[in-house]
């Protein structure tokens, strides 16, 4: 399978996403339309991956919104996507609902609570990586996947093809090294008061990377 990610910012890459699609035997293809403007065609991509990035969905360029017509382009032949915290909220906002300021900028490691066992083998909370001060509507055709202490809206799966996060499962230990050195001043204002030393020393849980990959399989698996 072909799988083509979309990455928004260098500090931010696929992360613990690379191992599955490796241990799958499927090949990997990374995009930087923010830099670069070149997005995959809808016939040449069998999963879209869409990362996150300190864009916002609602910025007027021209880049986000010919991501949209590519998701949409992909939602009408239910093609698997996985958004990740923009990512979720680029299919939020191709599905028609909003992306609005979070009750709490969240950055730092939290838990979030499960909310449906539509998806199975997903544990009733998980300690996640949280790096967003925005948040998306949870569209009427999807289901609540999880939500924080702080924020209700942090997961949604739609139609078994589609799952958006507002939070980081896909970060390995390394990855958050990357996120916090180059990004580190993002955390300021955030409701956790961790600093970024705290989120440094905070070990990667392995439960995520099983998570994650529960929840890869159940979008590209029949």
């Amino acid at each position: 399978m072909r799988i083509n990610v979309l990455q928004h910012t260098p500090n931010e890459g696929p992360g613990m996403i690379a191992d599955w699609a490796h241990a799958h035997g499927h090949t990997m293809y990374v995009y930087h339309p923010y830099q670069f403007g070149v997005l995959p065609t809808a016939d040449e991509t069998e999963m879209l991956v869409i990362l996150g990035g300190p864009m916002s969905p609602n910025d007027d360029l021209p880049w986000i919104k010919q991501e949209r017509r590519l998701i949409q382009q992909l939602l009408d032949r239910n093609v698997p996507l996985f958004g990740a915290c923009y990512g979720a909220q680029q299919i939020v906002k191709t599905l028609g609902y909003p992306v609005t300021k979070a009750p709490a900028k969240e950055v730092g490691w939290a838990p979030v609570y499960r909310q449906s066992t539509v998806i199975p083998g997903i544990p009733a909370s998980l300690s996640v990586l949280h790096w967003h001060e925005e948040m998306f509507a949870v569209p009427d055709e999807a289901t609540l996947l999880f939500s924080s202490d702080r924020v209700a809206n942090q997961g949604f799966v739609f139609n078994h093809r589609v799952v958006g996060l507002q939070f980081h499962l896909e970060p390995a230990a390394d990855n958050v090294r990357e996120m916090v050195v180059n990004d580190g001043r993002y955390i300021a204002g955030s409701a956790l008061k961790q600093t970024t030393a705290e989120i440094l020393q905070t070990p990667v849980p392995s439960q995520n990377q099983q998570v994650l990959n529960t929840i890869l399989d159940y979008i590209t698996t029949e």
